[in-house]
């Protein structure tokens, strides 16, 4: 896989594989390919910043959490996120700044992230994982 994430086919909802050279690169990519599912956008102006901490009891609730809670800015606020600074990151923990855009097309309706075929590898290369979305 060249791109950081793709999306895969799925029955009923829509799903993306993700890699990360780490485990930020692994949540950064997996924020990206979501609102890659979301939106079409070209040169945006990063007008939006959110801060970001989430604390959850393992690797991929904090995945889920962390899908989630941009998927309730974007709900809130009307951007996509698509840069991210990583302040810190542990397998249970995130602290980070979002920016984002309103600049953006609608592409498909994500309602919710699941835990539905949740699946992070650690392999020689990174993370790896495969997110469904309900959409």
């Amino acid at each position: 896989m060249t791109a950081p994430f793709e999306e895969v086919e799925h029955v009923a909802d829509a799903a993306i594989r993700v890699q990360g050279a780490d485990w930020a690169g692994l949540l950064v990519n997996a924020a990206v390919g979501m609102f890659a599912l979301m939106a079409d956008w070209h040169n945006p102006s990063l007008s939006s910043q959110q801060d970001i901490s989430l604390h959850s009891m393992d690797r991929e609730t904090l995945l889920v959490d962390w899908l989630s809670e941009l998927l309730y800015l974007f709900e809130m606020e009307g951007a996509i996120y698509l840069d991210f600074d990583i302040l810190e990151v542990s397998p249970t923990s995130i602290k980070a700044i979002a920016r984002g855009t309103e600049e953006w097309a609608p592409r498909t309706a994500i309602k919710a992230v699941t835990f539905n075929d949740l699946r992070i590898a650690e392999t020689p290369q990174g993370y790896t994982a495969t997110i469904v979305f309900d959409t």
